[in-house]
């Protein structure tokens, strides 16, 4: 394949990738035989699989089963690559950016990876606290690319929209209230819609029309403003925020109703639960309280602030607790709490 072509096929798969609705809409076969005229199809797999409802694994078999053996093997080339960013952006303490380093080589520095310092090239280019724009400078400084935010960003944001990201956790195999505010946090900062009904999963054509069906004022009347605005993405009411996070398997990557001793309760049914519980003026400075008024919950972050779901139109945001009338705290049942240290604030 020419250098013109390819860089041609990749603004394809710009395009393609960074589109919720041709994700959605594009039979995941078909979407795949695409995919894999442009790039290797092991990269695509380790990047969005448990992202969009694509049997990767069906998808891969097929398509390694019809490759010659020298393609095979440059196959595997790619996919040792994909672990080595993996585990050296781990090792740099940068856990959680490692989908966006493997977008980057895979969309714009595969032909750099023959070179000996590849990977640790890679790495460099990523530091604490950066934005698109410092990550992308740092990249064309170190391989002479001309790559910009915009385009990165495009890439990114439906995969960031869509990711869940444990890797800050304080303990990932127990429910506790300062992975509860880390969760919160991820999801105001990732762009969370709200619709009713729902806790946390990607919204796509099934969910949506299984919540329109049973809340056909809630989410029926604002179908068209969910379509533009939140299909794709992740998305959760109120008490879904919460829920979500308990039933979340860090393991499997699969929201399980009901799972972690959660019922499915509303945010009254919460409240009305709670063993600790008191008045907003009383509120201890404990992140990973909820804070409460009839018919809404939220999540207490600390230093003042509170993450909610709040409505259709806002999703998940952030605000200060004295704007949304809360008028109690309480403890949440079904979760631990323990206290915040040095030691699991810098996790």
């Amino acid at each position: 394949m020419s250098a013109t072509v390819a860089a041609a096929l990749k603004k394809i798969a710009v395009s393609l990738l960074s589109n919720p609705k041709v994700l959605k809409t594009v039979l995941g076969i078909v979407l795949g035989i695409i995919v894999i005229i442009i790039m290797p199809i092991v990269a695509i797999v380790s990047i969005f699989n448990g992202d969009i409802e694509i049997d990767t694994g069906r998808l891969q078999t097929m398509v390694v089963e019809n490759l010659s053996a020298e393609e095979q093997q440059k196959l595997q080339a790619v996919e040792n690559t994909m672990y080595d960013i993996e585990d050296e952006m781990k090792a740099a303490g940068f856990a959680g950016k490692v989908k966006e380093a493997q977008v980057l080589y895979v969309l714009a520095l595969s032909d750099y990876a023959g070179q000996s310092d590849f990977v640790s090239k890679l790495v460099g280019c990523f530091t604490a606290d950066q934005t698109d724009e410092q990550l992308i400078q740092a990249v064309n400084s170190a391989f002479g690319t001309q790559l910009t935010a915009e385009d990165f960003g495009k890439v990114m944001g439906n995969i960031r929209a869509t990711a869940i990201d444990i890797s800050d956790f304080t303990d990932p195999q127990t429910k506790n209230n300062l992975d509860l505010v880390k969760w919160a946090i991820h999801a105001q900062e990732n762009g969370w819609g709200y619709v009713y009904g729902t806790y946390g999963s990607v919204l796509d054509e099934a969910l949506l029309a299984s919540k329109i069906t049973h809340y056909p004022d809630e989410v029926g009347g604002k179908e068209d403003f969910i379509r533009q605005n939140w299909l794709g993405g992740r998305t959760a009411d109120c008490i879904g925020l919460i829920k979500g996070y308990s039933w979340y398997n860090t393991e499997t990557g699969q929201t399980d109703i009901g799972a972690n001793g959660m019922p499915d309760i509303g945010a009254d049914t919460m409240y009305e639960n709670a063993a600790e519980k008191g008045t907003i003026d009383t509120i201890p400075e404990i992140p990973g309280l909820a804070v409460w008024h009839e018919g809404h919950i939220g999540i207490y972050i600390g230093n003042g602030e509170v993450v909610q779901a709040a409505n259709t139109n806002d999703g998940v945001i952030r605000t200060p607790i004295g704007q949304t009338g809360w008028t109690h705290w309480l403890k949440i049942p079904y979760i631990s709490y323990i206290e915040e240290t040095e030691e699991n604030q810098n996790v």
